[in-house]
C-alpha cells in the first residue's frame, strides 16, 4: 500500500537510454537437446517433444564444431552420372542358404551378401538365440563373425554350449568400438556374415554423445552398413525396443538396411513368430513360425496344425479364421467371452487383436443387426500367440461373439473369414483359393465367406470345401438362432 497524498514515480525506463543486451545470453550455446524418439533437436530442453509428441525423451548433446557446408562455388566440378535405360536384364541376388527353412523364408529365400538386416524383439524373446544358431548354420561353408557389445565371450559360448552347438568355426569377438570394428571388417580375409548384438551398444569416438543416444546409433549403422557394402558383407544388426514395440533409435535405421525383422511372442506361449516388415529382396509381411525349447529354437513347417492341436470343436465362442500371412495361409483359432458386466462400464479386454477394430464390429452388431451386446463384458484372444492384422478377420470375430452370446458353438468342420463394413455389409477378401485349399488340408469342410462374384452361392470350390457364402452380417444371427429353436420344438414335443 502507497501512503495516502505522496505522489509516486512511475518505474518505466527512460526513453533516452538505451537497452544493452547481457554479453552472457548472446553467447552460443554448445548443446542442443535431442529427442531420442525421432531425432529432432531443441535449443533448450522441454519436458515433451515439439516433433513426435513423446514425453521425456530430450537428451542433452554436444553440438559438432563446425556445421556441414554446401558445395560453394565449386558445384560445377563435379562428376557426371551414367543413366541407362530402365529396361535391362539384371541378375537376381546370389542368395546363402542357412538350413534353416523358417528364418530362409522371411529372407526370401536366404540372405544376400553385401546386404544390412535389422532384428527387433523384446528382452529375453530370443533374439541372441536365434542368431546364434543362424550363424552357427552358415559357419559349415562360409566365415563368420560373431560380435557382442552385450555380453562377453565365455556368455556367448555357454549359450552355445546349451544349444549344441560350440564346435562350430564361428570366430567371437567382445566390442563396442566402430573404428575397431570397421578396421576389422575392412580386410581381404573379411568375414562373409558379421552379426552386431546390439547396435545401440557401439559407439563412434568422434561424438562426445554416450552409446545408444541418436547421434551414435545413426553413426555406428552408417559406418558398418557402409563397410558391409563395400565388402559384400551379410550384416546382422540387433536392435532394441521401446515400450511399445518398436525399434529403438532413430527412424531413419530402418530406412538405412536392407531388410527389417520383428521376433514377436507371448511369454506364456512357447510359439515365436519372426515377421518381415521390410524387405529389399523379397515380400513382406512374411512370417516364420519357430517353437522354444531347452535345446534352443525349432521350426515348426506346419503351424496351422500346431496352433489347432489344443482345439475343441463343440465349445461357444470358438471359431477357425483362415488367415493370410504374406504368402502363406494359417489357420487360428479366435476364442471369445462374452459375459453380463457388474460394472457400470464394461470391460473390453483383447489379446493378439486390434481393440478398435473389436469395438467397431461390436457397434456394427448391435446397430445393423440389433444384437444387444454392448451391457456385456467381451473377452477376445488369438489362440497360439499370434497377432493377426488382417481385416478378414472379422467375420471369424462376429462369428465367435454372436455364438458366446447365444451359447450355440460354431460348427467344427468350419472355417470363417471375411471383412465387415460399417454398414453390415460382409466385403470380399483376397487370395480365397488359397485359404479354403489349406482349410481342406487339414480336413475342414465348410467355409463361410462373402459372396463371390464368379461362383454361385453355396457350391463347393476346387478344395472340396462347400462354400456359405453371406451378402450381409444380418445373414450370419440365423444360423444361431435355428439350432436353438429346433431343440426348443423337440422338447415341446416330448
Amino acid at each position: 500500500m502507497f501512503p495516502i497524498g505522496r505522489k509516486v514515480r512511475a518505474c518505466y525506463p527512460l526513453p533516452h537510454r538505451k537497452h544493452v543486451e547481457n554479453p552472457v545470453t548472446l553467447a552460443r550455446s554448445n548443446t542442443r537437446y535431442v529427442c531420442q524418439s525421432c531425432g529432432a533437436s531443441s535449443p533448450k530442453w522441454s519436458g515433451k517433444c515439439d516433433a513426435c509428441g513423446e514425453w521425456n525423451t530430450l537428451v542433452e548433446e554436444a553440438v559438432p564444431e563446425s556445421a556441414p557446408k554446401g558445395l560453394g562455388r565449386t558445384a560445377g566440378t563435379g562428376r557426371r552420372i551414367d543413366f541407362v535405360d530402365l529396361k535391362g536384364v539384371s541378375e537376381k541376388a546370389p542368395r546363402r542358404i542357412t538350413g534353416i527353412a523358417e528364418y530362409d523364408r522371411v529372407c526370401g529365400g536366404g540372405m544376400v551378401p553385401g546386404s544390412a538386416l535389422l532384428v527387433g524383439g523384446d528382452p529375453g524373446i530370443g533374439k541372441s538365440t536365434l542368431l546364434l544358431q543362424v550363424v552357427c548354420s552358415l559357419a559349415r561353408n562360409l566365415r563368420c563373425a560373431y560380435i557382442s557389445g552385450e555380453e562377453a565371450v565365455d556368455q556367448v559360448r555357454m549359450r552355445a554350449s546349451r544349444l549344441g552347438t560350440s564346435e562350430s568355426a564361428v570366430e567371437l569377438a567382445a566390442a563396442t568400438n566402430v573404428r575397431d570394428i570397421v578396421a576389422s571388417l575392412d580386410a581381404a580375409d573379411a568375414p562373409g556374415l558379421c552379426i552386431i548384438d546390439s547396435i545401440q551398444t557401439m559407439y563412434v569416438d568422434t561424438l562426445d554423445s554416450a552409446p545408444g543416444t541418436v547421434a551414435q546409433v545413426r553413426a555406428s549403422a552408417q559406418e558398418l552398413i557402409r563397410v558391409a557394402k563395400r565388402r559384400g558383407i551379410i550384416l546382422v544388426l540387433v536392435g532394441h525396443v521401446t515400450k511399445e514395440g518398436t525399434i529403438a533409435g532413430p527412424r531413419v535405421l530402418e530406412h538405412m538396411v536392407d531388410t527389417v525383422l520383428y521376433f514377436e511372442g507371448e511369454r506364456g506361449h512357447q510359439f515365436r513368430i519372426l515377421r518381415a516388415v521390410k524387405n529389399r529382396f523379397g515380400p513382406t509381411d512374411e512370417i516364420g513360425v519357430f517353437e522354444m525349447t531347452d535345446s534352443g529354437l525349432t521350426e515348426v513347417s506346419n503351424p496351422s496344425e500346431l496352433f489347432l492341436a489344443e482345439r475343441r470343436g463343440d465349445v461357444s465362442g470358438a471359431c477357425v479364421f483362415a488367415g493370410l500371412e504374406g504368402t502363406r495361409p494359417v489357420l487360428v483359432e479366435i476364442q471369445a467371452l462374452v459375459a453380463p458386466s457388474p460394472l457400470g462400464t464394461p470391460r473390453r479386454a483383447v489379446v493378439g487383436w486390434d481393440s478398435g477394430r473389436l469395438a467397431m464390429v461390436l457397434a456394427v452388431l448391435e446397430a445393423r443387426c440389433g444384437v444387444a451386446i454392448g451391457a456385456n463384458d467381451v473377452y477376445l484372444n488369438v489362440a497360439g500367440g499370434l497377432r493377426i492384422g488382417e481385416p478378414a478377420a472379422d467375420l471369424a470375430v462376429a462369428a465367435a461373439l454372436v455364438s458366446s452370446l447365444t451359447g450355440e458353438p460354431v460348427p467344427a468342420d468350419t472355417v470363417v473369414f471375411g471383412e465387415i463394413g460399417l454398414s453390415g455389409e460382409i466385403r470380399a477378401v483376397s487370395q480365397t483359393d488359397v485359404r479354403l485349399k489349406e482349410a481342406a488340408k487339414l480336413g475342414f469342410e465348410k467355409s463361410l465367406m462373402p459372396t463371390q462374384r464368379s461362383r454361385k452361392s453355396g457350391g463347393r470350390g476346387d478344395a472340396g470345401i462347400r462354400r456359405i457364402e453371406l451378402a450381409h452380417l444380418e445373414d450370419l444371427i440365423p444360423m444361431f438362432q435355428e439350432p436353438r429353436a429346433a431343440a426348443s420344438a423337440g422338447r415341446g414335443r416330448t
